[in-house]
């Protein structure tokens, strides 16, 4: 016989079981749907570039989840300057903002004490147009080595890595999927790689290297030469010729010993006897 009583239990345990998980997803949607105002871009915003009214919206976002450094007034970006390029409905943060007085332009994408340096290039030297704005290169420079003695030698060395590329020609933002090709580009660089730069484009000629953009690793390289490109063994040092002593020999003849000899006659036959 079946216990009543236990069946009653069961059926009302699983009748609490069962409104405990709907109240706990509705606790859990009314929480997650409760939003606040943050500030994105509603157009795309060129680096360098700075902020109007125009260029922001306010959107709803989970109140739960919000990243720091966003915006929830429109009226405390008005004039600030953005250091990387924004794409429609990107977050506008306060870490990708200079700060509140720069004025627009290149020189409020500068990171503090970096320096801004251009470069001149052809479409070779430029990397046929894809080192664009927020990419990094790498420096080769090939000038004369001197190495104490009167012939000199080319070379060819890797002087600056990981360098920032903050324009390309005029422009300080560019389309990542289209290369230009212009004849100046603008590097961010120390103080002192800046003196390198100088000094490099003055003794030889600079070629631009692309890397990649997340590689932090760098090789370390002993540069090349012309006779180390062709695989040249260096020529041994002419020798002084050995001086050989010719050893004259004199041959003296043997005089032969007086001798007396016979001519005999036997028959048909002729001998010479000597004694």
């Amino acid at each position: 016989m079946i216990n009543l009583r236990a069946v009653m239990l069961l059926f009302f345990a699983l009748i609490a079981a069962i409104g405990a998980v709907v109240l706990a997803s509705k606790w859990l949607q009314a929480r997650s749907m409760q939003t606040t105002k943050i500030v994105v871009a509603q157009q795309e915003i060129s680096m360098g570039q700075k902020l109007n009214l125009d260029m922001l919206k306010l959107i709803d976002w989970p109140k739960n989840s919000v990243p720091t450094g966003t915006f929830s007034d429109l009226s405390k970006l008005e004039g600030r300057v953005v250091k990387s390029t924004a794409q429609p409905g990107e977050l506008i943060l306060e870490n990708k903002l200079a700060p509140e007085g720069t004025k627009g332009g290149l020189s409020a994408v500068i990171s503090e004490g970096k320096r801004a340096i251009t470069v001149k290039v052809n479409e070779v030297v430029g990397v046929a147009g894809f080192a664009l704005p927020g990419n990094y290169v790498d420096i080769i420079v090939n000038t004369n080595q001197n190495d104490g003695s009167q012939d000199e030698q080319n070379i060819s060395k890797i002087v600056l890595k990981h360098i920032l590329v903050l324009a390309v020609g005029n422009e300080i933002s560019s389309d990542e999927n289209k290369p230009k090709v212009v004849n100046a580009v603008t590097l961010e660089v120390t103080p002192q790689q800046a003196e390198m730069i100088d000094l490099s484009r003055s003794v030889g000629n600079l070629s631009l290297v692309l890397r990649n953009q997340t590689e932090s690793q760098d090789t370390e390289t002993s540069g090349i030469t012309k006779e180390s490109l062709l695989a040249l063994k260096p020529m041994l040092p002419t020798s002084t010729p050995a001086v050989v002593n010719k050893v004259y020999v004199k041959k003296v003849s043997k005089r032969q010993p007086n001798v007396n000899c016979t001519k005999v006659i036997t028959g048909i036959s002729e001998t010479v006897e000597c004694f």
